[in-house]
Order: structure tokens, then sequence, then C-alpha cells
């Protein structure tokens, strides 16, 4: 008997994903590098629709057609090896799909490659990690429609399912899936970013403890910030320390990693011109709190403020007034994020629905959030929305928390507080809504030393470009 599907990498999302298509009726091959693990889940899931191979020939006969095969394995140079072996045993209208976090130009360039072989490439987003992965991830695959409509059925099935459906769409053509889940991490960056700054103001500004502050998260998840993230905080802020009995998170050494996918998206924003000031913040934040050594010697040679209000007795206010400047500031964050995706869009004429990107991640991926929603609903009164900004229910929550989110950025600075992240996203939305931006004197002093030219503001648009003679 041949199987429905085939997984390639038997690692912790392979194998999950694995049981999940299993859990929801398809038969499936599998075959790992490493025949010892293919024998132990075998051995571990006896009685199921598995079949387990030892070469990626049996892996291929095991197989109905059209073959639909998934790689889950590391980015880079292992998908193109395993590209490389698939090939010459595949044959026309086969279907490779790349499950992992591959750059979406290389992800292009394999889909072309493949394609001049008569099969399909598909580069999917999958998130959700290890129990995503087990129960329901959200999915972002791009490629062809006819490679689509082909492993839609195994996709809809295995993906988390939100009020709003399975938390999957077509995104696009060739490398369209993982531009977005590219993309969707750089949010996450952000997300992260901001949380961690919250719960600086509040252990800083008001001097509580990792369980006061578990409590505070704990009722904002009851509210509009209810997400992944913040749940998980507040459980992370009560974990104890099995060794001293004091909370795990005060335990743990400050220095963040990151393995590349949000640094991929600052520089493709920066390559299309889009602004998106918060998520990298959010790298430069992880990046600096790697220099442990050098931040140590620095504290104690460089002097913060002196004389400052230090620790507020305003307590209900202040817990407040954070609240408020963690909503605004994710939506500066979002709006960086969705304009980075559609102008992605339109360099690589995907026709990416924006609002199927926010319903497909209202349930399975990290960034999951009640927010969403919100953005579901703005793209619906405007399909071709610039700017979550210009939105009018969001401008009337930037007007509502406007106030508290200056006063907790102003809070942090006068106190000597890091927030990179609520600080690059109230410039974001200050320099967004400003007519006017002194970058009138950034072109005249390029046209002073470089001739670069400028355009007058009272000639029009389309008001010719000139050089000045300054001296």
């Amino acid at each position: 008997m041949t199987s429905d599907f085939g997984m390639i990498g038997l690692g912790v999302m392979g194998e999950n994903l694995a049981l999940n298509i299993e859990d929801h009726g398809f038969s499936v091959a599998v075959w790992n590098r490493e025949p010892d693990r293919v024998d132990q889940f075998i051995t571990r899931n006896q009685g199921k629709k598995f079949t387990g191979t030892k070469s990626l020939e049996e892996f291929v006969q095991a197989l109905s057609r059209p073959r639909r095969i998934m790689m889950m394995i590391k980015a880079g140079a292992p998908v193109d090896m395993t590209i490389d072996k698939l090939l010459p045993i595949l044959e026309p209208g086969d279907i490779v799909i790349d499950g992992g976090n591959s750059w979406f130009k290389e992800t292009q360039e394999r889909e072309k490659r493949v394609s001049a072989k008569q099969l399909h490439f598909v580069g999917s987003g999958v998130s959700g990690g290890e129990d995503g992965a087990r129960f329901g991830p959200s999915l972002m695959p791009g490629g062809t429609r006819e490679s689509w409509e082909a492993i839609k059925p195994v996709f809809e099935a295995i993906a988390a399912r939100s009020d709003s459906g399975p938390c999957v769409t077509y995104c696009g053509t060739d490398g369209a899936g993982h531009f977005v889940k590219m993309v969707h991490n750089g949010i996450e960056y952000g997300d992260m970013q901001l949380i961690a700054e919250a719960y600086d103001l509040l252990r800083r500004g008001l001097g509580f403890d990792a369980n006061q502050i578990a409590a505070v998260f704990g009722e904002w998840n009851r509210g509009p910030l209810e997400s992944f993230l913040i749940e998980i905080t507040a459980k992370i802020l009560t974990k104890r320390d099995p060794e001293t009995g004091e909370p795990l998170v005060d335990k743990i050494l400050d220095k963040a990693g990151q393995k590349g996918t949000g640094k991929w998206t600052a520089q493709v924003a920066l390559d299309l011109a889009v602004p998106i000031p918060t998520i990298a913040a959010a790298i430069d934040a992880r990046v600096m709190s790697s220099m442990k050594d050098e931040r140590l010697a620095a504290a104690n040679l460089l002097d913060g403020p002196v004389g400052v209000e230090g620790r507020t007795n305003e307590i209900a206010a202040f817990v407040s007034d954070v609240h408020d400047a963690l909503y605004a500031a994710k939506i500066c964050s979002y709006a960086q994020g969705m304009a980075l995706i559609q102008a992605g869009s339109r360099e690589w004429k995907w026709n990416i629905d924006m609002r199927e990107i926010a319903r497909i991640w209202k349930a399975g991926c990290i960034i999951r959030a009640r927010f969403l929603d919100s953005i579901m609903r703005a793209y619906e009164r405007r399909a071709d929305l610039p700017n979550l900004l210009l939105d009018d229910a969001f401008r009337s929550d930037l007007a509502k928390g406007q106030p508290a989110w200056r006063r907790s950025v102003a809070f942090a600075q006068t106190n000597g507080i890091a927030t990179p992240a609520f600080s690059a996203s109230l410039a974001y939305f200050d320099s967004y809504r400003t007519a006017n931006l002194p970058q009138n004197l950034t072109q005249a002093q390029r046209d002073y030393f470089g001739a670069h030219t400028y355009q007058r503001n009272d000639q029009g648009k389309d008001a010719p470009f000139v050089h000045t003679e300054w001296d």
C-alpha cells in the first residue's frame, strides 16, 4: 500500500507534524538521515498508519502520486542537498515542500530549479513550535496554485482552527510563504521586546517582584492584550527555581539569542524602503544583551540620571499607563510588519490577501492574539489599507492610549530605563503623523556636499530636481 503523504526529517517539528497528519486520517511515509530514528519512531507508533523507509528511493516508492513530500530539516545547504537527491527519483507533478525557516530568496531560486523538472516546490512557513506542530500550527504556503490545491486537504486538516476557520491560506507564488513567515518572526521579535520592556518598567519603576508582575500580566491577558505571549509570560514569572526556591526568571542570564529571521526582516525592509523601527529596535536589543561583559564593565563606569523621581507611588495609574503604552506600541509594530508584507507582495507580484494573513495568525502561531481580530476587521473595511494607523478603529485606540504611552516613555527616559521598542514605536507614530519632517535640511546638506539635487515644495509633486551653489 502507498502512503498519502511523506515526511523527511524526524526532529521535533517533523515528528510532531507527522503525528498530526496521521491523526487526521492520512497515511504517512517517513524518512530520516539517521535510520535509527526511523526505527524508533515506528516502534513508538505501532498500529498507526506510518511506513518507515531506509532510503530516499524506498521513501519515494512508498508514496501515492502526485507525491506530497514535506521536508522538516535545517535551512540552508541541507535543503539543497535533499532536493538534489530527490530530483532524479521523482516524477512530473510531484510536490516538494520546505517547511523550515528558509530565506525566501533561496526558496525563489529552488522553485525555479525544481519547476524546470516539471515538479512543484512549495516554501511553507510553519509557526507554533512543538505543540503547534503536534496539535495545529499556523501554515503559510507559497507555490503554484496547482501545488496548493494538491496539499490543501492535508494542510487544512492539520492547521490550528480559530472561529474564522483553519489557520492556513495560500500566500502566493514561489517565496511568498517564507516571506510571510519571515515577517511573522520579525513581528514576534517586536512583540517579545515590548513585553520585556513592560516587565522592566514594572520591575524597576514600581519595584514589583516576579509574582506581582505575573499577576499584572494575568490580568492583562483578559483584555485587549490577550495573547499567547502575554499568557506564557505570566506563567514564566510564577515558575520557581528548584535549587533556590526563588523565581526562576531572576536566575536566567540576560543574553537573548536569535536564529536570523529577525535580521532578514530588517535587511529586506531596508531593501524595500519600509521603516520597521520597532522590529529593528528589538533586534538591536538582543544584540546589546549579548554584550554582557561590556555592559558589566560599563555599569561600573557610566552614571545614569541623578536626583530624578525614581520609583513611583502611583501604582494603579502606573500599571494602567504601561498597559496602554504596550498596546499602542504593539499597534505600531504590527503596522510596520503588515506594511512590509504589502511591499513584498507588490515587489514580487504575490497579490497577498492581508485579511487572510491576519486570519491565519489568530491561532496556532506564536503571535496569536485577540488583537488580530481587529486587524482582520481593518482589512475588511479597506482591503488596500496602506497602514494600520489609518484605520478608524486603530486611530481611536491610539488617541486613547497616547497620553499613557508618552508618560511611560518619558518616565523610562527620565529614570534611565532603556525602552528601545516603546520609544521606536512612538517615534514611528510621531513621524508618520507629521506632515513636514526635518529631512528638508537633510536634502539641502546632501545637495551642498554632493550635488544630489532637491525638489522645491512650492512647485507640486512633480517638481523638477534642482541644484544650488550654496557657497
